[in-house]
């Protein structure tokens, strides 16, 4: 029987599943002792009961490497330090490779392994079946073996992780559903249950599908939906041996771990089964789906292809539940938006005690702290938009994000699903010149444009995709002569009132207090001196000033700015995205073209790089910004979005004298990489300082009032630094780069690459990424070290810089 509900509670964590039992052990181990949980029903009845308790420490990137590793960590601990035996056994995960494709994607997995000192050892067919001798090894190229990794029981696994919360003073409420939630005028969160009322001062929803219908009664989106998640529990089978590691065939949509000399076979099929967008009962408890073999068929006949015997195997258990998944397939972590002190962890996309572990330390750190203490942008919820919540959407998107577990992880692969959503006004001219689609934050956006005659289709590579001969020959129109890309996806935040300055001076690391029309890159820190957001600020009146953020961080980086607004300052936020369009003008020809079609003087005396200027073109008034992401003379018009379709069409028919080009995302990725031009969420993170990043020269120290952040520079200022931001050129002008490829300096693991692409300007691939050493990254070290690139196991010498390769010195910006 529970004890009586108090009143209160510092830390009230709603769900009793993994996610809410992680976070609370974390949270009292860090100190945080008043926290109370409450479960609708009885602990693991959510979910988390019929998971298939993997233990998997790799990903398919560094940061969430970071967090997934930790679970091995954890789980082989927990037992000895609570007493509650988890089933934790480290057989290993074995991953295997049916074609030549997936076995490189395993190889660059292995390279990730080795930055983080996990033993992964790649394999050959037959040294795969003598560990998993019931395996068919004829299907496979090869595979990958982790032997650190297991599985576990993911009840005892919950039970464990509230056993060490309540030793440090935890109180769980089982039978205890949540009727209400609301927030007082004092900031406080009242939740209401059949049990009585209890406040808190931070509210922790780890309610996994029913987070969405909590969350709501606080105005809080949380975008993910539900899908059916089938595995198969077969009649014991003599292969079954208790010792074999968990086999991951992601090229058959299966995975398959031994249980109780049993095999269990789950899936992540090509194509989910949503739930109806309704959703589910609140008070249903330990929900199990009806059996569905029609849909489970595809990945069970994969599953008896790689384990013959599978064929003649009864089937003791049919488990249908639902699983929710969200957009991307990666969780939603962190305090929700607009509202202090409500946080989320919800979203785990079945791979809930994969992840678990790490998501609930890092979250309770940031309780804690008051600010995450890592990297967390991939899963931070701040980075999701508002059309993001629409039911169609997550339910069309939701049933692709299930099969993208198991996708191949191609460089640049696009959605497929819930499009199209968000078009540019100029969307349906793009069409007509044979431009290939991407999508970022639902915005539709040309990648490359195919010649006439040519479908504009994507064909993936981990070495040279079919864009590249296109995008290719728009980067050198670039460099050459004039390109146009419709970059309307930018996000723009009006800041303005009669504190604006004083509020962006706060803000931001630079300074931001210059005359009208002057453009400042800049960046917000966080309290440690992390880069929060990496953006552009357009002073357009003493009162009135414009942010300018990439698609991809808009929503968060507006999340920062709401969150550090004081509430006595007189300043006024609106996201006027949908106001403008843009058209980025770039190359050596730009101020030719722009002459012909607008009166402006465009010289450098009377309109210098990094200011703006309202100009007409055609019939429009547009602001046209002097900036470039690709290192060309250039200009940035904000065109109302009224307009835009007779600018474009302005610019286009003149730009026939001047061989004006249309140009995609993919150009612009290769070319600023040429130029070393930085990407927050690559090569900016919140773990990553100015000065780390090579970017002193964006921040003013001696500025008066200072900025959030300054404090943690002051160490950092002038200083020789063990962290720095370096660029690569690879030797071996036919290998490729992307990112998370390691570098080494002689012999050495020191980093990995945090962006990467092939420079066609330069005929070489170029990268950048982060050089530790202790002694100091000096200028010395980087262009007297011997540097090497592993790509998928593979090493490629390598010449390093702490300058781009491209234009150093950024003359032609300036021209």
């Amino acid at each position: 029987m529970n004890d009586p509900l108090p009143s209160h509670a510092r830390v009230i964590i709603i769900g009793g599943g993994i996610a809410g039992a992680s976070v609370a052990y974390h949270l009292t181990g860090l100190g945080e002792t008043d926290v109370a949980v409450l479960e609708r029903g009885t602990l693991t009845c959510g979910t988390s009961w019929h998971a298939a308790g993997l233990i998997m420490q790799l990903r398919s990137s560094h940061s969430l490497t970071a967090l997934a590793r930790y679970n091995v960590e954890l789980y082989s601990r927990l037992e000895s330090e609570t007493g509650q035996a988890v089933g934790f056994k480290q057989n290993g995960t074995l991953a295997l490779a049916r074609t030549r494709d997936r076995l490189i994607e395993l190889k660059r997995s292995a390279t990730i392994a080795k930055s983080f000192g996990i033993e992964a050892e790649l394999i050959g067919p037959r040294q795969a079946q003598n560990l998993y001798p019931a395996l068919d090894s004829n299907q496979i190229q090869g595979g990958l073996f982790v032997p650190g990794d297991g599985q576990l029981n993911p009840v005892d696994a919950v039970m464990a992780l509230f056993a060490g919360a309540r030793k440090h003073g935890a109180r769980v409420f089982e039978n205890t559903p949540v009727e209400h939630l609301q927030r007082t005028s004092l900031g406080l969160y009242r939740v209401s249950t059949p049990s009585g009322i209890i406040e808190c001062e931070q509210l922790v929803l780890c309610c996994g599908l029913w987070t969405p219908g909590l969350a709501a009664q606080l105005g809080v989106r949380v975008p993910l939906h539900a899908c059916e998640h089938m595995y198969v529990v077969t009649e014991p089978m003599d292969v079954a041996v208790a010792t074999l590691p968990v086999l991951r065939d992601t090229d058959g949509y299966t995975y398959i771990k031994e249980d109780a000399g049993k095999l269990l076979v789950g899936s992540f099929e090509p194509r989910g089964k949503p739930l109806p967008a309704t959703g589910l009962p609140a008070e249903q408890r330990f929900i199990e789906l009806p059996e569905d073999w029609e849909h489970f068929q595809l990945p069970y006949r994969k599953a008896m292809e790689i384990i013959p015997a599978l064929a003649e195997a009864g089937i003791a258990r049919f488990m249908n539940g639902p699983e929710s998944f969200t957009p991307d397939s990666l969780f939603l972590l962190g305090e929700a938006p607009g509202i202090a002190n409500c946080f989320i962890a919800a979203g785990f996309n079945s791979e809930g005690f994969e992840m678990g572990a790490g998501a609930g330390r890092a979250l309770a750190e940031w309780i804690v702290e008051g600010e995450p203490s890592m990297d967390l942008v991939d899963v931070d919820i701040a980075r999701y938009h508002r059309f993001q919540g629409n039911s169609k959407y997550l339910y069309e998107r939701s049933a692709e994000s299930l099969g993208a577990i198991y996708h191949m992880h191609w460089p640049n692969r696009q959605h497929e699903t819930a499009r199209p959503a968000r078009m540019s006004p100029l969307h349906d001219r793009l069409a007509a010149h044979n431009a290939c689609f991407g999508e970022t934050a639902g915005w539709e956006r040309a990648m490359w444009f195919a010649p006439p005659g040519e479908e504009p289709k994507d064909i993936y590579s981990h070495h040279w995709p079919n864009w590249y001969e296109h995008t290719a020959q728009e980067c050198r129109a670039a460099r050459t002569g004039v390109v146009m890309l419709d970059q309307s996806s930018f996000g723009k935040t009006l800041i303005q009132g009669n504190d604006a300055c004083s509020f962006l001076q706060q803000l931001c690391a630079g300074d931001v207090d210059v005359p009208e029309g002057k453009l400042i890159y800049t960046q917000m820190l966080n309290h440690r001196g992390g880069i929060e957001a990496d953006i552009t600020v357009d002073r357009l009146a003493e009162d009135r000033y414009m942010i300018v953020s990439s698609a991809d961080t808009h929503s968060r980086d507006l999340a920062w700015v709401e969150k550090n607004l004081p509430p006595k300052k007189r300043v006024a936020i609106t996201d006027i995205t949908s106001a403008y369009a843009v058209l980025s003008i770039q190359g050596p020809r730009s101020r030719d073209l722009l002459a012909r079609v607008s009166d402006a003087d465009l010289s450098n005396e009377a309109f210098p790089f990094l200011t703006s200027q309202e100009i007409s073109v055609g019939y429009a008034l547009v602001i046209a910004k002097r900036v470039t992401f690709i290192g060309e003379l250039g200009w940035e018009l904000h065109i109302p979005s009224e307009f835009a379709q007779s600018v474009f069409d302005v610019l286009l028919h003149a730009g026939q004298a001047f061989g004006l080009r249309l140009a995609g995302y993919h150009a612009l990725e290769h070319l600023r990489c040429e130029r070393a031009y930085r990407e927050f969420g690559l090569d900016l993170a919140p773990d990553d300082t100015p000065f780390e990043a090579g970017l002193g020269f964006s921040v003013k120290m001696d500025k008066l009032g200072g900025f959030i952040g300054r404090d943690a520079l002051v160490s950092q200022h002038g200083k020789v630094l063990n962290k720095r931001l370096v660029m690569f050129k690879l030797a071996d002008s036919k290998a490729t780069l992307f990112h998370d490829e390691l570098i080494r300096l002689e012999g050495n693991i020191v980093g990995y690459l945090s962006s990467g692409a092939y420079g066609f300007t330069l005929g070489h691939a170029v990268g950048m990424g982060y050089v530790h050493y202790p002694a100091g990254v000096t200028k010395e070290l980087v262009e007297n070290g011997q540097f090497e690139i592993e790509i998928a196991c593979e090493r490629y010498p390598a010449v390093a810089s702490l300058r781009a390769f491209y234009d150093p010195s950024g003359a032609r910006v300036k021209k």
